[in-house]
């Protein structure tokens, strides 16, 4: 025999050793989707499937409601629904005697609907701090929203949130800034984004209402100093004013019934009385 054809019996022997037993017991079991995103109260179809040709059994195992839609021997469609929380299904096949399954998790999720923006105070001088208040209705899961605030098209400030709540939270994030020199009106608006490609959904976005920020000058200090030497010569003129009324007042009240008045009334009396001794 040629070492061609013993090197042939050789690899033929050793593939019968390597791969001896039913092909069945080497199938495969397959959820589609591999991830899923559902709206609360949401329903979706699930396709179950396998490489096994005659398979004994097969199915879906969830606590939710679930209906058969369509099948073949290789695969079946389910249509799951009343999805009020996360959780998960498993698909599963048995075939020569074996049983594998296949999990799919399935996530709830609130979009961001509503995204309200308040600046406070709205008009403010150049070198003035305001506040950014940002607030987004419930939102789930809260893990994968980002807040981001902007001022025109130039982003100041974003935030994400860390770590899952047992229901939808509203979310919400500050900023203190300061009215740059030179702005005029400003216009601020906050976008709420929901990232769910991770778990199989599309990403989400929603922007709020612009807000305008009315930012003027501050008056110029030469300008106060003019104001503050107006109002005092003002104050001054008007002090004085009075002062001079009063004096004026005193002096005419003397003429009437002080010095001048006695002399006049001396005057007045008989000759006869005015040369008589005390």
């Amino acid at each position: 025999m040629s070492s061609f054809g013993f090197w042939d019996l050789f690899v033929a022997l050793l593939s019968l050793l390597c791969c001896s037993g039913p092909a069945e017991m080497t199938f495969e079991v397959h959820i589609w989707p591999e991830k899923l995103v559902v709206e609360p109260t949401g329903s979706k179809r699930v396709n179950c499937s396998t490489s096994c040709a005659q398979p004994d059994r097969g199915g879906l195992e969830t606590y939710l409601t679930k209906k058969l839609v369509d099948h073949q021997p290789q695969w079946q469609q389910y249509l799951v629904s009343n999805i009020s929380k996360d959780t998960k299904v498993i698909c599963f096949f048995s075939c020569a005697g074996k049983t594998l399954s296949k999990s799919l998790n399935i996530s709830v999720y609130q979009p961001p609907k509503q995204v309200m923006l308040k600046l406070q105070p709205t008009r403010v001088a150049v070198g003035t701090s305001f506040t950014i208040e940002c607030r987004v209705a419930a939102v789930e899961p809260l893990e994968s929203l980002t807040l981001t605030v902007f001022r025109g098209q130039e982003t100041v400030h974003n935030q994400t949130f860390v770590g899952a709540a047992p229901v939808p939270l509203e979310a919400a994030t500050t900023v203190i800034s300061t009215a740059p020199q030179g702005s005029g009106p400003l216009n601020f608006s906050c976008q709420a984004e929901l990232d769910l490609r991770s778990r199989g959904g599309d990403l989400i976005r929603s922007i709020s209402e612009p807000q305008v920020l009315q930012v003027y000058e501050p008056v110029q200090d030469n300008q106060m100093v003019i104001i503050v030497a107006v109002t005092s010569l003002l104050l001054f003129l008007f002090v004085t004013s009075i002062l001079l009324c009063g004096i004026i007042g005193k002096h005419q009240c003397r003429r009437e019934t002080g010095f001048y008045g006695v002399l006049a009334a001396w005057q007045r009396l008989p000759q006869a009385f005015r040369g008589q001794p005390a």
